[in-house]
């Protein structure tokens, strides 16, 4: 199939110009090769990319390749790193724009717990010549790739504020192997994402545990620490990461999807327009029915593994009280609340006040959705958690 749409190069020639780039030539497993190879005629045919995207594209998969050739790299040169003990407390879920991220930050903030920072998302393996413990030239890189993002997207600090030190989602890391979200929430790819269901939901899990370790093996700050992760591209495999890290609660962030949706259908068109050319109304309809489609899969799942592992988290409450909502996540997940830990996530509280961010403006009738749409394709959802009353 042809278009008048810039295109992205064939696999081939990516892999050459990563293996040229980093000068090495072990991919380690090859199965990444299958979801990219999914991905790029999907890229060409459906995203509408503009000579920006093409290019963008182009270097996020030659940017991924280098990654993991690096990385597998790292690994045969250090294999300590398989020995590091990556303890997971807690994995914050939950649909776009419901808390999820305040909760992350929040938590990952505190004492004795970390997170993925943005930078490290990034870049996840050492850049040639980096000295141990000395992460500048990939924080420098990442500072790059943020201004770039603001010059092209300036209403994105409104929506989802980014700090390259502050946690985020190893969502991107994810990506990074063509096997999360992130390559959804980048370009307009219904097909891929039909793909990664049928063909590749979990198999990315067990690089990802291997590329926690190698962080907590590159900054020995990390050592003993608590890992909170945080995604809601999660939810389309939430029986990857309950099998990958047994022990760690599962924190489900619950907001009406009524708001949700086109909360995070505007995140959206920001971003896609940044490399395409694709309208609001199919942004909406293919986001509406996707996210309704997580939370089906998320309910599925929970329902085989029971509640034990569950921890429920009400936007509303998260809002209005952060503190109380972060001490009980930590004590379900059996974290001990020191006086220190309480005071972590306040100083986190203090310094990120939504009220120093410009006001987040949607509605569903931008994205050709209606109210009875939303409500009836989240109705089991709704009922299931916001109608319900969640444990206090």
């Amino acid at each position: 199939m042809t278009n008048n749409f810039a295109q992205v190069p064939d696999r081939a020639i990516l892999a050459a110009e990563a293996q040229q780039t980093a000068g090495l030539n072990d991919f380690g497993d090859p199965w990444i090769f299958e979801n990219l190879d999914a991905l790029i005629p999907i890229l060409n045919t459906e995203s509408e990319l503009t000579a920006v995207g093409a290019a963008g594209a182009h270097t996020m998969i030659v940017t991924a390749l280098v990654n993991r050739l690096r990385h597998v790299d790292l690994i045969k040169r250090h294999p300590e790193i398989l020995e590091e003990k990556v303890e997971v407390a807690a994995v914050v879920v939950g649909l776009p724009r419901t808390g999820s991220t305040m909760l992350h930050r929040m938590l990952s903030s505190a004492p004795g717990m970390t997170g993925v920072k943005w930078w490290e998302c990034q870049n996840y393996a050492p850049f040639p010549g980096e000295a141990p413990g000395d992460p500048e030239p990939r924080r420098a890189a990442a500072k790059s790739y943020l201004d770039y993002m603001l010059v092209h997207a300036p209403d994105l600090m409104s929506i989802h504020p980014m700090n390259i030190d502050q946690s985020d989602e190893e969502l991107i890391i994810m990506g990074l192997m063509f096997s999360s979200t992130m390559i959804e929430g980048m370009y307009y790819v219904p097909s891929y994402a039909r793909w990664l269901i049928e063909n590749s939901r979990t198999r990315c899990y067990k690089d990802l545990k291997e590329i926690l370790q190698s962080l907590q093996w590159q900054d020995k700050r990390r050592k003993g620490a608590k890992w909170v992760l945080k995604t809601p591209g999660h939810l389309m495999a939430l029986d990857g990461v309950l099998e990958t890290f047994p022990g760690a609660k599962i924190v489900m962030t619950h907001r009406d999807p009524v708001a949700t949706v086109p909360s995070y259908c505007s995140m959206m068109t920001t971003l896609y327009h940044m490399a395409s050319t694709v309208d609001r109304e199919r942004i909406g309809a293919f986001w509406e029915k996707r996210l309704a489609e997580l939370l089906d899969l998320f309910m599925s799942i929970r329902a085989k593994a029971g509640s034990a592992d569950f921890i429920d988290v009400r936007y509303t409450d998260l809002t209005t009280h952060p503190i109380e909502q972060g001490k009980r996540v930590l004590a379900e997940a059996g974290i001990a609340l020191t006086p220190e830990i309480v005071a972590g996530m306040e100083d986190w509280v203090e310094a990120n006040r939504r009220e120093d961010r410009a006001p987040h403006k949607y509605a569903l009738e931008d994205f050709g959705l209606t109210k009875p749409e939303v409500e009836r394709d989240f109705a089991d959802y709704r009922a299931a958690f916001l109608d319900a009353p969640v444990p206090a």
